[in-house]
């Protein structure tokens, strides 16, 4: 495993990380399974946890928890998110200042830590100022609940007008975005997102590296009994196409004569990137985690990047 900076901050994360989306309290209920697959990563290097409150509504971030409180903490990079409701209460939701204060308690509560390395805003909140989001997050920081804050799929616009907010006041500034990204979701990252986080110095962390799975090749031949794609009409839409399907065919030739699984090659891809720090992946079985974590440190040549980009591209 190798580890890079966390854009310009001093924080360094594993190129692979462990995230809690949609496994741990949804597909995952066996406490001893995900106890299994964190050993696994955090032997294998993983440093960087990541989580949401909103995860199985809580239940992720204890289940992940419970086993984190066995490791050296700190050894260890957490991150959680506020933003999504958690109940029906109206302030139970969003950014304000209210609902930052109190869901980082929640987490914290419920992760089993006394504060997070990292808190996300878990999406931009149009009806809460700018400065009331900054000075909540800073405010995490200060109270010593959180060491550093972070967005996640904010527009540029909004992260710039966050990072100039908080530099121009003496606050604390988001040094990391967490966006979607992977060789099926790429354009608004790269024309969008790295343009302006690179120049500023904050890191990315991304999400769906590997595209709901499509990009580890499990939909070649259709699509398995219980698979996520499968379950989720909107994300099966937006991936499983038969253009994409047959460009994770032709991947892999190039992943194997690299020696590489198709999952390994498309994390390699994203880590291509410079203003990458970390690629969040998922596991429900040890096996998912042995084989992604063995994408730090790989790095590709130019030739097959260009080769990458003719498949992707239909010019294969």
């Amino acid at each position: 495993m190798e580890y890079r900076k966390l854009g310009r901050s001093g924080l360094k994360v594993s190129e692979v990380a462990l995230g809690g989306w949609v496994t741990y309290g949804h597909s995952v209920h066996e406490q001893q399974t995900v106890r299994d697959i964190v050993h696994r990563a955090y032997d294998s290097g993983v440093n960087f946890f990541d989580q949401a409150d909103v995860y199985a509504k809580g239940k992720s971030e204890e289940m992940m928890g419970a086993v984190l409180g066995e490791l050296p903490r700190h050894t260890l990079v957490l991150s959680s998110k506020v933003y999504w409701p958690m109940s029906d209460d109206v302030n139970d939701q969003g950014l304000s200042r209210k609902h930052v204060l109190e869901s980082v308690d929640k987490s914290l509560q419920r992760l089993g830590t006394d504060y997070l390395d990292i808190y996300f805003a878990h999406r931009y909140d149009p009806s809460v100022p700018m400065e009331e989001i900054v000075m909540a997050f800073d405010q995490v920081i200060r109270d010593g609940k959180a060491l550093y804050w972070g967005t996640s799929m904010w527009p540029a616009a909004r992260i710039a007008q966050a990072v100039e907010f908080a530099r121009a006041h003496g606050l604390h500034a988001p040094v990391v975005e967490q966006p979607e990204y992977s060789m099926i979701a790429r354009e608004r990252v790269e024309s969008e997102i790295l343009p302006y986080t690179e120049d500023a110095g904050v890191g990315l962390v991304v999400w769906s590296p590997l595209a709901m799975g499509l990009l580890t090749g499990k939909y070649d031949d259709g699509v398995p009994e219980g698979a996520r794609l499968g379950e989720n009409e909107n994300w099966a839409k937006k991936f499983l196409t038969e253009s994409n399907v047959q460009r994770v065919r032709d991947l892999k030739p190039v992943a194997d004569d690299l020696g590489l699984t198709r999952a390994q090659l498309a994390l390699a891809w994203i880590l291509r990137q410079k203003g990458v720090s970390s690629v969040i992946t998922g596991a429900t079985r040890v096996s998912q985690i042995e084989d992604t974590v063995k994408a730090g440190g790989v790095r590709l040549s130019d030739d097959v990047i260009a080769h990458i980009e003719d498949i992707l591209s239909g010019e294969r």
